[in-house]
């Protein structure tokens, strides 16, 4: 009886610990999976070029699809169902895409950019500098302007409270950030361009 006590208590301080010492980028990953299956409204934060594409839209962001290590997340802007933003989890590391489709589904030109995490991050924030792939696809600005290999997105998630995906390019003004609102969801929206469901 005394060891099996003893037993008991010794895993009960090994899963505290274990509990506590969770790569802050695991327990951001489980929280971006409760909001499975969910949709939420969101608002323009930022947005230093003062993007027209952005403007007076509504803004939707729906955690629609989830599978492991991978998450997709459609982001509406009024009407327009191009974009998709797609993490997926590598060991301690986060990766985020943009998957940009057309009305008929296919690929834009401009398509599956982004960035991976290069440290465990915060639990509450993970940051993703821009990859080669962004560099390939991103056409360079005109002039001196920085070119998206500057790029660095970050989304900040407080549970309960909002979701904020981020883009500044380094070296240039350039800032965007949308904020959702994860008190109160919405209703589902239609599926992205692309997707069969």
């Amino acid at each position: 009886m005394k060891h099996s006590l003893v037993l008991a208590l010794l895993l009960i301080l090994t899963s505290a610990a274990f509990a506590q010492t969770a790569a802050p980028s695991v327990t951001f990953w489980n929280e971006l999976q409760k909001l499975c299956g969910k949709a939420y409204s969101g608002t323009i934060a930022v947005d230093t070029a003062n993007s027209p594409d952005f403007a007076n839209k509504a803004l939707i962001m729906h955690v629609r699809a989830c599978e492991k290590g991978r998450i997709r997340k459609p982001f509406f802007v009024g009407g327009d169902r191009s974009r998709t933003w797609i993490l997926t989890r590598k060991n301690s590391r986060i990766q985020l895409k943009h998957d940009h489709r057309h009305d008929d589904g296919k690929p834009d030109k401009v398509t599956m950019y982004g960035g991976t995490t290069n440290n465990p991050g915060e639990a509450t924030r993970q940051f993703f500098p821009a990859d080669e792939q962004t560099t390939k696809v991103v056409a360079p600005p005109a002039g001196n302007a920085p070119s998206a290999a500057a790029n660095v997105w970050w989304i900040e998630l407080v549970p309960g409270e909002y979701f904020t995906y981020n883009l500044r390019r380094l070296g240039g003004d350039r800032l965007f950030s949308v904020k959702f609102d994860l008190k109160k969801t919405v209703a589902e929206p239609a599926a992205p361009w692309g997707w069969k469901k």
